[in-house]
């Protein structure tokens, strides 16, 4: 029997859906590819919501959860974390399905956090207060939990303070209702943007410190999953006096992270201040002074990070390695390092591709253990064979020596996500896809903030075909970073194309404008031609030409090494045959993905 779904207006005279509504959603979530198949995340929701509907809520503690759905003995003891580390694993699943693919559901099952019991309400309804920590009354005499919500954003705001500086502790508690959810937008976890540090110095040595400190903070951040931080060209976009109105009308962000550096001979002070941009008060501010020279801007660094992990990590548990544990080499030149490979991602160029390579090389040659370095050389090596950036022929070839740096990277420091984002698009271009998928998903579900991880992520789904899936990802790295990522636009106007959008797809390609990035302009010819603009699509193609005159020649080959599907990729070289442009023949094209397949056929 198919079960109906009521409408807005019946929805408006009753509260809750029916047993059989829940039921259906239930079944709707679980069926759902953003739904893991693995694990017990199946059992243990359909438990909790099956013994709610029952009426036995009141039975949902860790303990049965425990018996029932993890088979753990009779003699079960809160001191085991079986239940909460999966609750707060399934919390995480739920929330990225009514992001992704649970968007327009008609029903919201949710967990709250501190107990077990599920809420069941309309999606466009106000999300449900959270309710008590059952778990922790049975493990604590009866005290309530402490949870963000029971905080509010405020307090948590103090938090993000301690990320930003680790520099005291703020007095006095502050309280304040948690907004409601709104289905498709950014969770309703604090967004924080990061103004560029000011450099109140005479000299070089100020400027260093300022970007530097910027810099630590734009990445270390994004690794707190409570807190949404808007990414680095956003930040850079920003002049560091930005307006608290402008912050919060133009980007919607919540809180304001600002701050100063002044440098005077061997002494630095470094100026915090958070600000909530609602009102323009600030909530927390920090003097830090030091006795330093240049090598000790990564120690300063650091401690900030092993300061503010500790801090976040012993009251909820949400961080369960210090930032600080693997901190970067105590030189300059590494930083320089990061900062050249940032440079040449946002323009994707091959002569600053080069400087990058060249000196991460060289930064890898002195400090051989440290994983981030290994990651961007890495995605670096990648670009050398993908984009036949300053190809090395006189070596092993560039993506195998990118998937040896990814694991090596990996290897170091298996939660570095730039280390999984290195691994995935390098065994994803190694024609290992089901493995590359595998390692981003995971990497997804323990960092689901990173922008440059969400954008790469979404782009090699989207390649494989799943372009709704790609969107998806690719529009939320892009509302978490609305200032930059022209690589990603790029990608997200060539999934609008595959999607029939052809007038978003035009807006987005001549917004990204990539100049000196050729599969630019091969996908501006292919959007152009989609849309009818035959001229600009054949003016972007002979550009392309000249600037990657192997390509097109060897077309098919060149898609299949993206894992573009045969379908998806005929249809490309067809917008380009459409406009003059010399690619093969549909004939010579459908006998080579014959003889592909025979050729992969076990």
């Amino acid at each position: 029997m198919q079960t109906s779904v009521s409408s807005p207006v019946d929805r408006a005279e009753r509260p809750y859906p029916t047993h059989e509504e829940v039921r259906a959603q239930l079944v709707r979530i679980m069926s759902s590819r953003e739904f893991p198949s693995g694990g017990r995340g199946a059992a243990f929701l359909k438990y909790v919501t099956e013994e709610a509907l029952a009426g036995r809520a009141h039975r949902l503690k860790a303990y049965s959860v425990a018996i029932e759905v993890f088979n753990r003995s009779a003699d079960f003891s809160q001191d085991d974390p079986i239940v909460r580390i999966e609750a707060g694993r399934l919390r995480r699943v739920i929330e990225r399905y009514y992001l992704t693919a649970g968007q327009h559901d008609p029903i919201r099952i949710d967990i709250p956090k501190g107990g077990y019991v599920p809420t069941f309400t309309w999606n466009d309804a106000p999300a449900p207060a959270e309710a008590a920590d059952d778990e922790l009354s049975e493990d604590g005499g009866g005290r309530r939990a402490f949870t963000w919500r029971h905080l509010g954003w405020p307090v948590l705001a103090v938090f993000v303070a301690f990320v930003c500086a680790g520099l005291g502790y703020y007095a006095g508690g502050l309280t304040g209702a948690a907004s409601s959810r709104s289905v498709g937008q950014i969770p309703d976890e604090p967004t924080l943007v990061i103004a560029p540090f000011a450099d109140l110095g005479d000299g070089p040595q100020a400027a260093r410190y300022a970007v530097g400190l910027t810099e630590e903070l734009l990445t270390a951040l994004p690794r707190f999953k409570e807190i949404m931080v808007f990414g680095r060209e956003t930040s850079k976009s920003l002049p560091p006096d930005i307006e608290t109105s402008k912050v919060r009308d133009g980007l919607g962000a919540h809180y304001l992270l600002a701050g100063g550096v002044r440098v005077a001979g061997d002494k630095v002070r470094v100026t915090v201040r958070l600000v909530e941009t609602s009102n323009g008060s600030i909530l927390w501010s920090q003097d830090y002074d030091e006795d330093l020279d240049t090598h000790e801007l990564f120690a300063i660094q650091s401690d900030v990070a092993s300061k503010v992990a500790t801090a976040i990590a012993q009251p909820y548990g949400i961080i369960a390695k210090s930032l600080a544990a693997n901190p970067p080499p105590d030189d300059v030149g590494v930083h320089d390092c990061m900062l050249r490979f940032y440079a040449y991602r946002e323009k994707l160029a091959p002569e600053e591709h080069l400087a990058a390579r060249d000196c991460l090389e060289s930064a890898l040659a002195r400090f051989p253990a440290y994983a981030t370095a290994w990651s961007m050389l890495s995605i670096v090596q990648l670009d050398e064979g993908r984009f036949q950036f300053n190809p090395q022929s006189d070596k092993v070839p560039a993506m195998e020596r990118a998937l040896g740096s990814a694991r090596r990277a990996v290897s170091l420091e298996p939660d570095n996500t730039r280390a999984l984002q290195a691994l995935m698009t390098a065994l994803f271009f190694n024609n290992e896809p089901k493995e590359a998928f595998e390692v981003g998903e995971e990497a997804l579900a323990a960092n689901p903030n990173d922008t440059e991880f969400l954008g790469e992520l979404g782009t090699r789904v989207a390649f494989s075909g799943q372009w709704e899936r790609g969107a998806e990802l690719l529009d939320r790295a892009i509302k978490l970073n609305p200032g930059g990522a022209g690589y990603y636009f790029g990608t997200r106007a060539l999934i609008a194309c595959m999607l029939q959008d052809h007038e978003k797809a035009v807006r987005l390609i001549r917004k990204a404008d990539l100049k000196k990035f050729p599969l630019f302009h091969g996908v501006a010819a292919v959007i152009y031609s989609e849309a009818g603009l035959l001229a600009d699509a054949k003016r972007e193609g002979e550009v392309f030409m000249n600037m990657r005159p192997d390509y097109l020649p060897n077309i098919v080959a060149e898609n299949r090494k993206r894992n573009l599907p045969q379908k998806d990729s005929m249809r490309i070289i067809a917008a380009l045959r459409r406009v003059g442009l010399p690619v093969p023949s549909a004939r010579d094209v459908e006998a080579e993905f014959r003889v592909s397949d025979t050729a992969h056929r076990p």
